[in-house]
């Protein structure tokens, strides 16, 4: 079957009118065009209306980090949520994941954090997981300050930014870091198997295909840091004690597989679980949730779970 016949409609019509640059060996050039194609994007007209949206600096390991806070209420004291985007670990930034962060905090009803990690291959892996770490710290020190509830603290992420989510979730459990309430991981790339069911199924696409995966992770250098849980949290010999989790994925993806065995060990390690895929979607599809019928219900359903977990914190320890 034609993977295009598995999307929805509006999603394989969005998908056919893509614009998807080539890569022709000069890899500045490129990353200057995509990055450049990320930022100038409009945002959509119908954005949520918040109650203030500021630009922030957090202590990274090798400097400042820009942040940008999203809160949807005046009050203080509410939970929050440290987000961390998507783009390989190459592209992105916390403009081009404005419209993201302002959706997740008018469903959530949380403060979003939306951190501007340093990228590869000018910083290659780890540097992303350090500044992701030192982000969410950043947060839990400053919580008065910044007005938030550091006990109803969650990490969440799309794709790379899932990767971080989760390595962050580790790192947190192995140093014994500020406690999170839960990790969320949006069809996240938290392996590095490229024989994968879906991998095989989805090698061609629509959209992320097994060549791109396999560029950007030797672009931001995940191949050689491969054997580190920091960088691929699936190789973690270990999940017990991890904070409970969200894991959605898209049906039409290569790496969707990925996510959903990583589902499957939290699990097995009695780390409490939400697992959802979404059929009729592609990678990346909570950046389209203004014009995706179906990824709009995905970031309004995200939106419940998180506010169900900060009004009903589990026991710790």
């Amino acid at each position: 079957m034609d993977p295009f016949d598995l999307l929805d409609p509006d999603a394989a019509a969005a998908m056919r009118q893509a614009m998807y640059s080539t890569f022709t060996g000069d890899v500045a050039a490129y990353l200057a065009e995509v990055r450049g194609r990320l930022d100038e994007a409009p945002y959509p007209d119908d954005l949520p209306e918040l109650a203030s949206v500021t630009d922030e600096v957090a202590d990274g390991p090798t400097g400042p980090i820009p942040v940008r806070l999203h809160r949807p209420t005046t009050e203080t004291g509410g939970p929050v949520i440290v987000y961390f985007h998507g783009g390989g670990m190459v592209m992105g930034s916390v403009r081009a994941y404005h419209p993201v962060a302002t959706q997740l905090a008018a469903a959530s009803g949380a403060t979003v954090v939306n951190v501007d990690y340093r990228l590869a291959p000018e910083h290659p892996v780890p540097a992303q997981a350090d500044d992701a770490y030192a982000a969410m710290c950043w947060v839990a020190e400053n919580a008065e300050r910044l007005g938030v509830d550091p006990d109803r603290l969650a990490v969440c992420g799309d794709s790379a930014g899932g990767t971080l989510a989760a390595s962050v979730a580790l790192r947190a459990r192995d140093l014994g870091g500020p406690p999170i309430l839960c990790q969320v991981m949006l069809y996240a790339g938290v392996d590095y198997d490229l024989a994968a069911a879906s991998m095989r199924e989805f090698a061609e696409g629509p959209g992320l295909t097994r060549a791109s995966v396999k560029f950007l992770k030797r672009l931001a250098g995940t191949v050689e840091a491969h054997d580190s849980p920091y960088a691929v949290p699936a190789m973690a010999d270990d999940l017990t004690g991890l904070p409970q989790a969200i894991v959605a994925t898209a049906e039409v993806d290569p790496i969707r597989d990925w996510s959903e065995r990583y589902a499957e060990r939290l699990r097995d390690a009695r780390v409490q679980v939400t697992t959802v895929r979404y059929p009729g979607l592609q990678h990346g599809f909570i950046s389209r949730a203004a014009e995706l019928q179906r990824a709009r219900l995905a970031m309004a359903e995200l939106g419940g779970l998180l506010q169900a977990k900060f009004a009903h914190p589990l026991p710790r320890g």
